[in-house]
């Protein structure tokens, strides 16, 4: 049986299909990131080629080689980190011709060739095109997994192929409860962590085994104090720095906005004295030194504008022309002024 935490309904639905035969050969994964969509395509990889009685075993052979990315039949296809850096946030043709050499052939190894997608957002119009080849003749023994967590950003041709899947973030307490009972996380740090992952248990489980995890969280979240308390030289050279990053990997780019999304409803939330729902616990001082040096209009515009500069950036548009846009609109929050909060 598929082990995953959370996600019944999707679960349901696969364990009912691989039962009954009757598996789909396409499917569209969409959540956030660190929601589970990997753990759970590697498991469904596992479940088409598994030699036990109720797959996937996760002991056999065959889910054995899958686990651990061996198995010859299982191909995992996503943005390369060595193209040059303009071409590092699509998912060239070049990325595809495996799927389109081999899709036709006979399993190597297994029962069925498994294609896992990450990123099916980034297609390239050229991979893309290629791609539906397969989706529009799929082979009986070929499973196509296309993973993302902008299924808006999928094209319509590729999505009305596939049977779209969602993945929604599973409430922080049954997070909290998953890292102390299973994780052995303490009170406070499972608290602290089921709030930061937004209830996306994969970063959990993460922060909670490697604390670099939660250091470079702490880094940013640091820089984004800086920016919100600084001028307008010092969010230039934020902007810049953040569009470089978005070039370079757009997932991370996005991240780092939802991060600055979360720290403004926190300080909307201490304006609003519901201070005990704040996500960053360990920030409350700096929060509340906010919450009074600005307005709630003023956080709310600014929450509506990074999330406008989301949607903008998704649309392809030059990231730094976007991100010098997004600081040109925050509102000025002096030195002097937040000191005078304290």
């Amino acid at each position: 049986m598929l082990n995953v935490h959370g996600h019944e309904l999707a679960v349901r639905t696969f364990e009912a299909a691989l039962k009954s035969g009757r598996l789909h050969h396409a499917y569209l994964l969409s959540g956030p990131a660190h929601v589970g969509k990997t753990t759970l395509a590697t498991q469904l990889a596992q479940a088409v080629n598994c030699t036990a009685g109720d797959p996937p075993c996760g002991a056999c052979e065959p889910c054995v080689r899958v686990g651990s990315g061996a198995h010859a039949d299982v191909s995992t296809i996503e943005v390369d980190p060595e193209a040059p850096e303009g071409a590092r946030t699509v998912i060239s043709i070049d990325s595809v011709k495996d799927i389109i050499a081999s899709a036709h052939l006979r399993p190597y190894e297994g029962r069925t060739r498994v294609y896992i997608v990450q990123g099916a957002d980034r297609l390239s119009q050229h991979a893309a095109n290629a791609l539906l080849k397969v989706l529009e003749e799929p082979p009986p023994d070929v499973l196509l997994l296309l993973l993302t967590d902008n299924p808006d950003g999928v094209l319509p041709t590729i999505r009305s192929r596939c049977q779209l899947i969602e993945l929604r973030p599973l409430p922080v307490a049954r997070v909290a409860e998953l890292l102390r009972d299973e994780h052995g996380a303490g009170e406070e740090q499972a608290e602290m962590l089921a709030r930061l992952s937004r209830g996306c248990v994969g970063w959990a489980i993460e922060a909670s085994a490697d604390e670099s995890v939660l250091a470079e969280v702490h880094q940013r979240t640091e820089r984004i104090v800086d920016v919100i308390e600084g001028g307008l030289e010092a969010r230039f050279a934020y902007a810049d720095a953040l569009a470089r990053r978005y070039r370079l990997d757009r997932a991370a780019g996005r991240e780092e906005l939802f991060l600055w999304m979360r720290w403004l409803r926190d300080v909307l939330l201490i304006q609003q004295d519901q201070g005990a729902r704040i996500v960053n616990l360990s920030w409350r001082t700096t929060l509340e030194r906010q919450a009074a040096a600005l307005t709630s209009a003023q956080v709310t515009r600014w929450l509506r504008s990074i999330t406008e500069t989301v949607g903008t950036l998704d649309r392809n548009v030059n990231p730094r022309l976007a991100l010098e846009a997004l600081m040109l609109e925050a509102p000025a929050l002096g030195t002097a002024r937040v000191s005078g909060a304290v």
